[in-house]
């Protein structure tokens, strides 16, 4: 394990393998993680781009190794914006086919509307699509680890994408599992009922090590718990639905002090429970025309 002081907010889960948690105040809001190989890093999630550039800061206080590859676990622009931070340092940008997409078609548009002052001003930073894309699976392994990339959406978004060490059995999750109150069900691609089945099998991995997309890491209890979770909520909303309720009235109907702490969050709450009931009325509206 890490001999030297590691920085604050860095934490190691296993020899090699690091994340820093999120600077809440400093909007670096996501958990970006980073693997050692015998000869390079693997980085998870390029976070925005200022949160990128504190990253690299402690990333270099662990190790000297050169990034090669940087994994958007899906195209939120907390989990993909500081992709040109870590481009220029030397990384390739990976993703599944359908983050590509996304990056392309969403991120391109809401970068050009950006707002933000600053050191939060996207004006300074440049917007860099994943360039090495996938469908289904893609493998790194240099005979000293081996690191599986699987493409398992839709459910958070359509194009979601797991890392797993089958050997540490680590599995970093992106936002198909967080630790804390910070779970958004409203992005066009969501889907309930794969977002569910993902979680499932996550589980049936039976993983020692849980790195979530937003909080601490965790065991196999927090899929556990974050399936719960989203569950409470899509059976609310289908049973709300089928008697012509409010969302409103199905958040009332919730007992939501039954899921800490991704339940925390009321304003939270409230917006997921009004994006499962925007995503399954229009499944179901589709369904019957």
């Amino acid at each position: 394990m890490q001999l030297v002081a590691l920085p604050p907010l860095v934490h190691q889960v296993a020899p090699g393998i690091y994340y820093r948690q999120s600077e809440d105040e400093k909007r670096i809001i996501a958990t970006t993680s980073w693997i050692e190989f015998k000869d390079f890093l693997v980085v998870i999630d390029a976070n925005f781009p200022w949160g990128a550039k504190a990253i690299l800061q402690d990333l270099k206080q662990t190790t000297q190794k050169p990034m090669r590859f940087v994994l958007d676990t899906h195209y939120h622009a907390d989990h993909s914006y500081g992709n040109g931070v870590f481009a220029e340092a030397g990384a390739i940008i990976i993703s599944s086919d359908a983050t590509a997409e996304d990056s392309r078609n969403r991120n391109t548009k809401s970068w050009a509307n950006d707002k933000g002052v600053g050191e939060q001003n996207l004006k300074q930073y440049s917007l860099v699509h994943p360039e090495l894309t996938f469908n289904d699976t893609i493998t790194i392994d240099d005979g000293s680890r081996r690191l599986e990339l699987m493409r398992v959406g839709p459910g958070h978004t359509r194009g979601d994408v797991i890392a797993w060490l089958p050997a540490e059995r680590i599995v970093f999750t992106g936002d198909l599992c967080t630790t804390r109150a910070q779970n958004n069900l409203g992005d066009p691609g969501m889907s309930p009922d794969g977002w569910l089945k993902i979680l499932d099998n996550l589980i049936r991995m039976d993983p020692s090590i849980v790195v979530p997309g937003h909080g601490r890491d965790g065991t196999a209890d927090a899929l556990k718990g974050q399936r719960a979770y989203l569950s409470a909520i899509f059976e609310a909303v289908r049973a709300g639905l089928a008697k012509k309720e409010s969302p409103d009235d199905i958040y009332t109907q919730i007992e939501w002090s039954r899921y800490k702490p991704w339940s925390d969050d009321e304003n939270r709450n409230h917006a997921a429970v009004n994006a499962a009931y925007k995503n399954i009325s229009s499944s179901q509206s589709k369904t019957s025309n």
